[in-house]
């Protein structure tokens, strides 16, 4: 096997951390490579001194036998390497066209340009509309547009980080597809993600990071997810449990809440109904930019409704605003961890007042007691595992999966008799997530009704009693988890809620497929 890419004892160190220790591997030509590891374990350190944005201390990098120190991005992209990040860089007023023309470094004529996505798009079963505006995309389609943005760069890395995150199972299929076309023309792939069932399906070779260093390496057909997340984090894996319950009395009822969109490209909510029942589970599935964001701020009184369009524990609330919610015993965690379920700036104690002084009592008579709050804190930060110096720490210094850790359950330790979760956990590693999970369950066994809006499929067949998709501000009647298809639920995200699939599952059929296909030819 030829070598693309040669990284030898790499380090790079911040004030207080050392992010990358004497890192070491390779990335074939035209294979399919996953870099594993738990938050923080410095993927996103690595992947930033391989694409330029960061210079290591020490090592060296060889593309195809020849030095590689990238002073920048564009010199990356100079030498043949593309990344697709896991955020989205567009801008939703322009055209694809125009925001694929604003990510490259010389683009064509708009007309050669236009041309030349619709063949490379159609090309890699990837179709686009260069006229099309992003704003009224899915977000499947987004994803395309930064892939895309890639391909016509003619790639030798293709770096992908968390790719699926907001793809439905149908999609996942097509970018499985599109990426092992890539491989077999000779293109390399890094690939990022916490699903480790795609990392088996997709990937054929994997390095695993811990703290900083390499950890090891397999061949992910050939391993287990468990023991790849095993080692990813250093201990035993358990799988969340339920304990037996007995749904009780509604919790909390939805009834036909219409609420316009709150701005151009948003999602109007159109008759939206649901119950959840105390020590139920519901989970709501959707692809990204159907109306979950705006279901929450409707949801946790930040956008107000019709007073009888949403009840806890029976009483109307839909007029509220959110700390009298909080007081009737709803609580939200969004999905933006950084502006809006935490303040990047603040220290997690005025972080953990924020959301609990309601609550926790934290603040009587318009005085603010901090002793009180840093407690309440440090309480969150030993019960959730959170790796952090103290509760003096900004929230903007946590990494991503810690901060999750820290917003969640500051939401769950206040024992609501509601809690409504919005990708509770994206982004995060394995054990982060069956941690997180875990404390799910427990609340509801302990007779909260617990509303679980996640684009992870295989989060809310994991957890869920009930499942209903939302599809442009609609949502499906729900349906019990048990007995559900993967099939199934791709059609219900897609809006045929009452479709019934022709053939059983063919995505775990494809899945299986995948899996039988010679691990030695490239993938």
């Amino acid at each position: 096997m030829t070598d693309l890419l040669r990284i030898e004892g790499i380090s790079k160190s911040y004030p207080g951390v050392k992010a990358n220790d004497d890192v070491s591997f390779t990335i074939g030509a035209g294979r399919i490579h996953a870099l594993l590891g738990e938050n923080g374990a410095g993927k996103s350190t690595l992947v930033k001194m391989i694409y330029g944005l960061v210079r290591p201390d020490n090592g060296r990098m060889e593309m195809r036998g020849a030095p590689y120190q990238p002073s920048e991005p564009r010199a990356a992209r100079g030498m043949g390497v593309a990344m697709v990040f896991q955020h989205f860089s567009l801008f939703n007023a322009l055209s694809v066209a125009e925001n694929v023309a604003l990510g490259m470094d010389n683009p064509p004529a708009m007309r050669d340009l236009a041309r030349r996505i619709r063949e490379v798009s159609e090309g890699y079963g990837l179709p686009l509309d260069p006229t099309r505006i992003v704003g009224d995309l899915s977000a499947g389609e987004r994803q395309r547009i930064e892939i895309l943005r890639c391909l016509l760069q003619d790639p030798k890395l293709l770096i992908m980080d968390e790719p699926t995150s907001v793809l439905t199972p149908q999609e996942v299929m097509i970018l499985f597809g599109t990426l092992r076309q890539l491989a077999a023309e000779g293109t390399s792939i890094l690939y990022i993600s916490h699903k480790l069932e795609e990392i088996r399906s997709l990937c054929g070779d994997a390095t695993i990071l811990r703290h900083g260093k390499v950890v090891g390496s397999c061949n992910p057909r050939a391993t287990s997810a468990r023991a790849m997340a095993e080692l990813m984090v250093g201990a035993t894996l358990r799988a969340p449990a339920r304990g037996a319950s007995t749904p009780g009395k509604a919790a909390l009822e939805v009834s036909d809440l219409t609420l316009p969109a709150t701005h151009p490209f948003g999602t109007t909510l159109r008759g939206i109904n649901m119950t959840v029942r105390q020590g139920e589970v519901f989970g709501i599935g959707g692809v990204a930019g159907n109306g979950q964001d705006e279901l929450l701020l409707a949801l946790s009184g930040e956008v107000r409704s019709a007073a009888g369009a949403v009840r806890v524990l029976g009483k109307p609330v839909g007029d509220r605003d959110v700390n009298s919610r909080r007081r009737a015993g709803l609580v939200t965690a969004p999905e933006e961890r950084l502006g809006h379920a935490a303040v990047p700036e603040m220290s997690l104690t005025e972080n953990a007042l924020l959301s609990g002084a309601v609550r926790k009592g934290l603040a009587r008579r318009g005085f603010i007691d901090w002793n009180a709050a840093q407690g309440w804190a440090a309480e969150i930060i030993a019960a959730f595992d959170v790796r952090t110096r103290g509760t003096a720490t900004p929230a903007g210094a946590l990494s991503g999966g810690n901060l999750q850790k820290f917003v969640i359950g500051r939401e769950i330790l206040q024992k609501p008799a509601v809690i409504i979760v919005n990708q509770p956990t994206w982004g995060v590693d394995a054990a982060a997530a069956a941690f997180i999970r875990q404390a799910l369950l427990d609340l509801a066994a302990e007779g909260a009704a617990v509303v679980v809006i996640s684009q992870d499929i295989d989060e809310i067949l994991e957890i869920a009693d009930s499942f209903a998709a939302l599809n442009e501000g609609r949502l499906s009647p729900p349906r019990p988890v048990a007995g559900l298809t993967l099939d199934q639920i791709g059609l219900m995200l897609g809006g045929a809620h009452g479709t019934q699939p022709a053939e059983p599952d063919a995505l775990h059929s494809a899945h299986l497929a995948s899996e039988q296909e010679d691990p030695h030819v490239p993938t």
